[in-house]
């Protein structure tokens, strides 16, 4: 598998576990858990970083290869 889908599928997997924390810590916020609630964005809040290494390093990768295409004809 090339390695900028796999960026792709990790990303999602991180956005996917960043919007799970989110829905819990409204969850918690409604019952008045409001440190659970803070734990809860904690973590999506470090999902969503990761999420966000992924698709700056797919990034890179799209740069390089559209440099490489473009400026060498």
């Amino acid at each position: 598998m090339s390695k900028n889908i796999e960026s792709h599928r990790q990303a999602a997997s991180h956005h996917q576990e960043a919007a799970r924390h989110h829905l819990e810590a409204a969850k918690h916020h409604e019952a008045g858990n409001h440190d659970k609630a803070y734990e809860s964005t904690l973590l999506a809040h470090g999902h969503s970083l990761i999420a966000g290494e992924f698709q700056n390093n797919d990034a890179k990768h799209h740069a390089q290869t559209l440099r490489q295409t473009s400026y060498h004809h």
